[in-house]
């Protein structure tokens, strides 16, 4: 079987669980090199040893995706070791609490928009020189339905998603000229721990699974994804654009 992705090296943020680790392995098995971050230690070696069953390789990074430095360190060992990245897939992501607005508290607020957010923006400002050196840089940020939905007591994920999707969109437009090609992907209900916590009555059976969902998205990592700036969403019968 051709890989479809053999010779790509892949950033894949958040990776030692739920989409994220499911994205990484997608990514391994059509033959692309991961560059696996995620605080958990444990969870990447797991992920490793699932990589290699797949014929693939990894490297890991265990780090917190909010120390922004290492970010810019991880660029630059990027940089050092491949001279380019293929892809990067922002998926780390945090829930905060669901709370009415004006019960927000300012640390859970500044958290959330912290990782959802600002580290987003730390990775496109150090990822950035890299994409552009590949042949056909791709970047796919996870968002969410609900940037647009807007939930009661879902304000603070519900507006980090919104403002995530916006930095998306105008990195787009400034890369317009480009090789590369940046686009949000929203998974929708999907087996997760994220997605249990918030719904904790809800049958995990009844939603789709974390690898079934993370195969979309690999088809927008592919040379030939020409789109840009758009949202796609997983659906049963394949990527879905979201027209807004």
């Amino acid at each position: 079987m051709t890989q479809l992705l053999l010779g790509k090296t892949a950033l894949v943020t958040g990776a030692s669980r739920g989409l994220g680790r499911a994205a990484a392995l997608a990514l391994a098995k059509q033959g692309a090199h991961i560059i696996a971050t995620a605080r958990t230690q444990g969870g990447l070696e797991e992920l490793d040893d699932e990589i290699k069953a797949v014929g693939s390789s990894a490297t890991l990074v265990p780090m917190d995706i909010v120390d922004y430095p290492a970010i810019d360190r991880l660029g630059a060992a990027i940089f050092e070791r491949w001279k380019k990245l293929d892809i990067l897939i922002g998926n780390a992501g945090l829930l905060g609490k669901l709370t009415p607005m004006p019960h927000i508290e300012p640390k859970s607020w500044d958290d959330v928009m912290a990782v959802n957010v600002t580290a987003n923006y730390r990775l496109i400002r150090s990822m950035d020189p890299l994409l552009r050196l590949a042949p056909h840089g791709r970047a796919i940020f996870v968002t969410s339905g609900l940037a647009q939905k807007c939930f009661p007591y879902w304000g603070t994920y519900s507006i980090s998603k919104a403002a995530l999707e916006a930095m998306v969109k105008t990195y787009a437009a400034e890369m317009e000229t480009t090789s590369v090609r940046t686009n949000c992907f929203s998974p929708g209900p999907t087996r997760t721990k994220m997605r249990a916590t918030a719904m904790p009555g809800e049958d995990p059976m009844s939603i789709p699974s974390a690898e079934d969902v993370a195969a979309q998205i690999v088809p927008m990592c592919l040379e030939s994804f020409s789109d840009n700036g758009a949202v796609y969403k997983y659906a049963a019968s394949g990527l879905f654009k979201q027209v807004l």
